[in-house]
């Protein structure tokens, strides 16, 4: 991709994930990904507050919060960083102590994903998805640590991981371009810029539809939001 075509594609996937008219594409491509169904309640402001001059903005591409009011956060990166790994480590940080004030309990942190969309080669793996979270082992016993049955009936969990923040790095040019199940089907709309002939993924046919919209001309979208108006109207 030239310097302008990943100006033009980034734009193009953070807007669209970014429609605050309908979160179904955003609510489509997280449920897929995350493998539960997610619904986007809210889109906040991704830029934090710097608490000291010399702190560190934490600009991210997108910040939301679902019904469970839990924290998602979603990065689309076109360029290398070798320290994209430290870069993830901060944004959840800092989400975690924004949404958290000082006379809070502890409990009341918020569980936080960290999304990676990413088309450089970020580590060395062959997989295009990988997800990464805390857990806890037993060096002797080798058994996997959980909570305690009172945690569990308070927190409504049943491993520390649940509580941690989880990281997921999607990297893009991975992929094969062959899509075997609903969440390829998405990578590949991510890496070609187009669907793939079939699809059933959660969210691609508003995807579909919006880029319908987008290709219109002017007159022609004039029209067709005229149309909606109308609909709408007769519908009150």
């Amino acid at each position: 991709m030239s310097g302008r075509t990943l100006v033009s594609f980034d734009w193009a996937i953070k807007r669209l994930l970014r429609n605050k008219a309908s979160f179904g594409i955003l609510n489509g491509f997280l449920t897929e990904l995350l493998k539960q169904d997610i619904t986007v309640n809210e889109i906040l402001e991704s830029e934090g507050n710097q608490e000291d001059p010399s702190d560190k903005f934490n600009k991210l591409d997108l910040l939301c919060v679902d019904s469970k009011s839990e924290m998602i956060i979603i990065e689309v990166q076109f360029y290398e960083e070798s320290d994209y790994f430290h870069r993830c480590l901060y944004a959840t940080s800092k989400v975690i102590t924004e949404y958290i004030s000082k006379g809070d309990p502890y409990k009341v942190v918020r569980k936080v994903y960290s999304i990676n969309i990413l088309y450089f080669d970020l580590g060395h793996g062959t997989d295009y998805i990988y997800k990464g979270q805390i857990d806890f082992g037993g060096i002797h016993q080798k058994d996997r640590l959980e909570l305690s049955e009172n945690q569990k009936m308070k927190f409504g969990k049943t491993y520390p991981s649940e509580i941690f923040p989880e990281y997921y790095l999607v990297k893009v040019n991975n992929f094969n371009n062959v899509a075997t199940n609903t969440l390829d089907e998405w990578i590949y709309f991510l890496k070609n810029t187009q669907l793939p002939k079939s699809y059933s993924a959660r969210g691609l046919s508003l995807v579909a539809s919006q880029l319908k919209y987008d290709n219109m001309d002017i007159a022609a979208k004039q029209q067709y939001d005229q149309y909606l108006k109308e609909v709408k109207f007769l519908k009150i």
